[in-house]
């Protein structure tokens, strides 16, 4: 039997792999979003909870007593003691689950199928391998877990110097536009005239659209600054070198 390892490059893609990919993309995308139905455990959101809340304040009423809610963090929070609050309470959960549900996924084959289906896909669009294809899924819907699993693709060496530019390119415009664009804009969405018409005329939709394009625009951007660099350092490496002339002074 030969000791010889397999490149992860080489190493064969099965069905199971498909069926990671596939189970991934749901678990990150937002497909299965939703405590009513019984496949939202699919979801990363759900799976990430919340940490419900806590009295923050009683206070007696002619009715009784009247107890005010507040999170975790609690109320009046400053300085870096409120913002360590907000890392355990929120950062930190995130990005836990996100690494360990992408090893689990990366262990039954889901980043070599991401890698051989989508590479040329990616790298057309934002010069990038499909092996970054969970990592941009995650990153639609997550911040904190779209930058955790780009770190560990570039920790594996998955992504090189210049890939992983292009790619932090992409997740820097409009992060998380999934949670993000379709929270806020539900509310700003639905303002009407006095004659019941949409004050705002645009579609969720239309405006999702407009920051994914963004993001591929972003990143290409990217590409071209570095791809001007690149051609600046050639140039310059093959220039040739010009040798200061001596002078010698000899005395009689």
């Amino acid at each position: 039997m030969s000791d010889k390892k397999l490149n992860p490059n080489e190493e064969k893609v099965t069905i199971g792999c498909y069926i990671s990919l596939a189970l991934a993309i749901v678990f990150f995308s937002g497909i299965a979003a939703g405590t009513s139905y019984f496949w939202s455990f699919l979801d990363f959101t759900t799976l990430m909870g919340n940490a419900g809340k806590v009295v923050g304040k009683v206070t007696e009423t002619p009715d009784g007593v009247a107890t005010t809610m507040t999170t975790l963090r609690g109320i009046g929070g400053s300085g870096a003691i409120d913002g360590f609050m907000l890392a355990i309470s929120m950062i930190v959960p995130g990005v836990m689950l996100a690494m360990g549900m992408i090893t689990v996924f990366e262990h039954y084959g889901a980043l070599r199928a991401a890698r051989q289906l989508l590479t040329p896909v990616l790298r057309l669009l934002i010069g990038v391998p499909g092996t970054a294809t969970l990592a941009m899924i995650a990153c639609l819907q997550s911040t904190d877990g779209g930058a955790a699993l780009t770190r560990q693709l570039k920790d594996s060496g998955a992504l090189t110097y210049t890939e992983l530019n292009n790619f932090c390119a992409f997740q820097m415009v409009a992060c998380a536009p999934i949670t993000n664009f379709v929270t806020f804009s539900a509310a700003v969405l639905a303002f009407t005239n006095a004659d019941g018409t949409s004050a705002v005329p645009l579609s969720m939709g239309a405006g999702l659209a407009v920051l994914l394009i963004a993001k591929v625009i972003g990143a290409n951007i990217m590409r071209l600054i570095q791809l001007r660099i690149a051609l600046r350092e050639k140039a310059r490496s093959q220039s040739p070198a010009i040798n200061p002339a001596v002078i010698t002074i000899e005395r009689n």
